[in-house]
């Protein structure tokens, strides 16, 4: 999850811990955020939060995260070890599999296996490409079109739907596929996907090529979960993008946020990996087999890299190499 550091909340915000201590014979979940400075961003992934507690009574829910928020994966692990769970299941909120998802998370819930040996970690999938997402992504881009006014039509419309970016080609070919479902399925005149950073095209780039097409209506999606610095960085693209040609009509749909189905899918990708059947793309994991132009990825130690956490900030976690284990040593157990 990935949001800005622009506004500063009044005190550094805190996780609430769960109303209720269910029975610690049930496995535990714990949702992984990115974090964030920003109070609205930490808002609204406590709402997700709480849907999610609410949608399971009789379990042990609490958020965990990356960075910046409090509590951190360890502690967060550390308390609900120490309300005696010894099963926990740990879901990642975050919408691709890249770096976060195939090093960084590993690496922190093997370090605490490895310190608590009692404690068995199951780790989910990303919510990756899922029909009840794409159905959020139609509702958020169908919410704005009034906007256009009379006269609007879809044929007459370019759709650009924006990713954050990643060095990780399988989770920016996602991106790529979602844009091209949502294309055909909303019948669009042309669809184009784009990204934040790190991929190219980046969007302002995406978009002077794309205003060559000649369409007289632009509409944006971010393809992210929460706000942020990211959010707020595609608005302040797109009204750029408006100021230098006031002849097109330029709107962006709201991003995908804490709706009904965006629960629906963490409910479904928790019964996947209690139930063993938690999967990720491995066939064009680039730690696994040899992809186009990442060859050297293949085999690479397990750790977590020094990398743009498009806040600003940079962090790494110090421990020791494991081998890539999201798919074996996490997923089924």
């Amino acid at each position: 999850m990935r949001f800005d550091d622009i506004r500063q909340p009044e005190a550094e915000p805190k996780t609430p811990l769960p109303m209720t201590q269910p029975s610690p014979s049930q496995p535990a979940v714990l949702l992984i955020g990115h974090g964030t400075r920003l109070a609205d961003g930490v808002a609204e992934f406590h709402t997700l939060a709480d849907q999610l507690r609410q949608a399971l009574p009789d379990r042990n829910c609490l958020a965990g995260f990356l960075e910046l928020v409090e509590p951190d994966l360890p502690t967060a692990l550390e308390h609900l070890r120490q309300q005696g769970h010894r099963h926990i299941v740990a879901l990642p909120a975050l919408l691709m599999a890249a770096g976060h998802i195939k090093n960084d998370i590993p690496v922190i819930l093997r370090n605490f296996e490895t310190e608590h040996p009692e404690v068995r970690i199951t780790f989910g999938a990303d919510l990756g490409i899922h029909p009840q997402l794409l159905q959020v992504a139609r509702e958020r881009i169908e919410s704005i079109e009034a906007e256009f006014g009379s006269g609007y039509d879809r044929q007459d419309t370019l759709l650009m739907v924006i990713g954050r970016g990643s060095s990780d080609p399988d989770a920016n070919s996602n991106i790529s596929k979602i844009t091209r479902i949502l294309w055909e399925g909303m019948g669009f005149g042309w669809a184009e996907t784009a990204y934040t950073a790190v991929a190219a095209p980046l969007m302002a780039d995406a978009l002077e090529r794309a205003h060559r097409l000649g369409f007289p209506r632009v509409l944006v999606f971010p393809y992210l979960l929460f706000t942020g610095r990211l959010v707020e960085q595609v608005r302040a693209t797109v009204a750029e993008y408006q100021d230098r040609h006031p002849e097109v009509k330029a709107l962006v749909a709201p991003y995908l946020n804490a709706h009904p189905l965006v629960v629906a899918t963490f409910l479904e990708r928790l019964a996947e990996a209690e139930r063993g059947a938690a999967q990720m793309n491995c066939q064009f994991c680039p730690y696994r087999t040899p992809v186009v132009g990442r060859e050297d990825w293949q085999g690479e130690p397990q750790v977590s890299h020094d990398h743009d956490d498009h806040d600003g900030h940079h962090h790494h976690h110090h421990h020791d190499d494991h081998h890539h284990h999201h798919h074996d040593d996490h997923h089924g157990r």
